[in-house]
């Protein structure tokens, strides 16, 4: 992607967690693009990072947690050098982000039109607050929320966990940022409302032009939103590419193993599911080579010694393992 064209480039980013334990390298070496208008999916299983990366790009990283190495890049500018007031000025007016769980996002004590014009005011400081309020009308319309004006007056306790989630949608979208991290935005709701808010976020990303990363452990949800995917493992990129590439094509041993765990309607009743074996890695001592290596069926010596690079195995597609290196050989031994 020609760099005119990207809104987000994030480069060999590293976070670690310093416990008492030791360290705890929950992101290592990750690198993507994010062009404008485009929304990328990042999945993995859970501790595998997804999250942390987007809280370090938004500033929200908590300690023990540091970005030791590494640059995040919106339009051109160098995130990890902003002012504390510098990056409270970036969140909401270019970058949003929508919560896990909208009930611990919401104050309790507030009704939801004080918290939408509030996330307007404190961003636009010569709005009105009858303008802020006739906006924050607005959104809640805009994310099918009805009897608008009436909902700005009740408290989060008396919306759905389908409506609370919808009025985060409309709280981060509010400021129109350019840039929309959503965190796992409908694992705490059931499938119909899931179904509901993703039609929602796409027809809202169309009208306002907003890219989007969208972070979840539910492959369907991909499969439904997003034009292009970087699968993670245990704080890397396994393999990144355009989404049809990595369902119909997928290239790396643990994103064949994560999409053969999902249930099919295809399949007959008594076919079982095929689990990954083994356990997650534990990121105080991660092993020497691939991340994956300890798990994989098709582990080879080099796996265990040394990290595999990226692999160039398709249009905009790559994947980071020794399998790639090893049938080129073969190919360039038969060929010869």
């Amino acid at each position: 992607m020609e760099e005119n064209k990207l809104l987000l480039k994030v480069k060999d980013l590293k976070v670690s967690f310093f416990t008492p334990a030791g360290e705890v390298k929950a992101v290592d070496g990750i690198s993507y693009s994010l062009g404008y208008n485009e929304v990328m999916g990042v999945v993995g299983e859970s501790g595998s990072g997804k999250s942390v990366e987007a809280y370090s790009i938004i500033g929200l990283l908590q300690n023990p947690g540091k970005v030791i190495g590494g640059s995040i890049e919106f339009e051109g500018e160098d995130l990890l050098s902003y002012t504390p007031e510098q990056m409270r000025q970036f969140r909401g007016n270019k970058v949003s982000m929508i919560f896990q769980n909208p009930m611990t996002c919401l104050n309790p004590v507030y009704t939801i039109g004080n918290q939408l014009t509030e996330a307007l005011t404190c961003h636009d400081r010569t709005i009105s607050k009858e303008e802020a309020r006739r906006k924050a009308i607005e959104m809640l319309e805009l994310v099918g929320i009805n009897n608008a004006e009436k909902r700005m007056n009740q408290y989060p306790h008396e919306f759905s966990g389908g409506m609370r989630q919808r009025a985060m949608i409309a709280m981060a979208l509010i400021c129109s940022p350019k840039l929309l991290i959503a965190d796992e935005p409908t694992t705490a709701l059931d499938v119909t409302i899931q179904a509901q808010i993703l039609e929602l976020m796409k027809d809202l990303q169309r009208k306002e032009n907003t890219s989007i990363i969208f972070i979840t452990h539910n492959l369907g949800v991909v499969a439904e939103i997003c034009d292009r995917v970087s699968v993670m493992y245990a704080g890397r990129i396994v393999e990144q590419g355009k989404v049809n590439d990595i369902f119909y094509h997928p290239e790396h041993p643990y994103t064949r193993r994560l999409l053969q765990s999902i249930p099919r309607l295809d399949e007959e009743d008594d076919e079982r599911l095929v689990p990954i074996e083994g356990t997650p890695i534990d990121l105080l001592n991660p092993p020497q080579g691939c991340n994956f290596g300890p798990r994989c069926t098709e582990c080879m010596k080099i796996c265990l010694r040394q990290k595999p690079p990226f692999a160039q195995v398709g249009e905009d597609h790559i994947s980071a393992c020794w399998l790639h290196f090893m049938d080129a050989l073969k190919k360039e031994g038969e060929d010869k």
